[in-house]
């Protein structure tokens, strides 16, 4: 089954956040370009690709695994976003401005993994965010 990730709001925002997180982080020092500034890109990549690979996967449970993979590294996004401005890397106002598109991303991850795996008859919810 072919899903089209396009139409859905979560990639959208996750896609958008990609590109806020590459501006965002423009300004690392240059002895963070391979450490935490490499590290929080590739973990906001890794959300809409996620998103990407597992609507093209062909079962809904297997979909579910990558939804659940995107969540995590969404998660991992919001902390080092965080832990950077708290390092000075980040001005906190650049991370104050990300925090709610990451709030929103998570939850919205978290509805439709709970959806999925509805779909799918799995009891065990999604972790919710705090």
């Amino acid at each position: 089954m072919s899903r089209d990730f396009r139409r859905l709001d979560v990639f959208r925002m996750a896609d958008q956040l990609v590109l806020e997180v590459y501006r965002a982080t423009a300004n690392f020092p240059v002895a963070e370009r391979y450490g935490m500034q490499a590290q929080i890109r590739r973990a906001a990549v890794s959300v809409a690709t996620n998103l990407v690979e597992g609507c093209q996967r062909p079962t809904t449970k297997d979909y579910l695994r990558f939804v659940a993979i995107s969540l995590g590294s969404a998660s991992e996004a919001r902390y080092l976003l965080d832990l950077a401005a708290r390092l000075g890397f980040l001005p906190d106002t650049e991370q104050a401005s990300l925090e709610p598109g990451y709030r929103r991303l998570v939850r919205s991850l978290e509805r439709l993994g709970g959806s999925l795996q509805r779909t799918v008859g799995l009891e065990r919810p999604v972790a919710r965010s705090l």
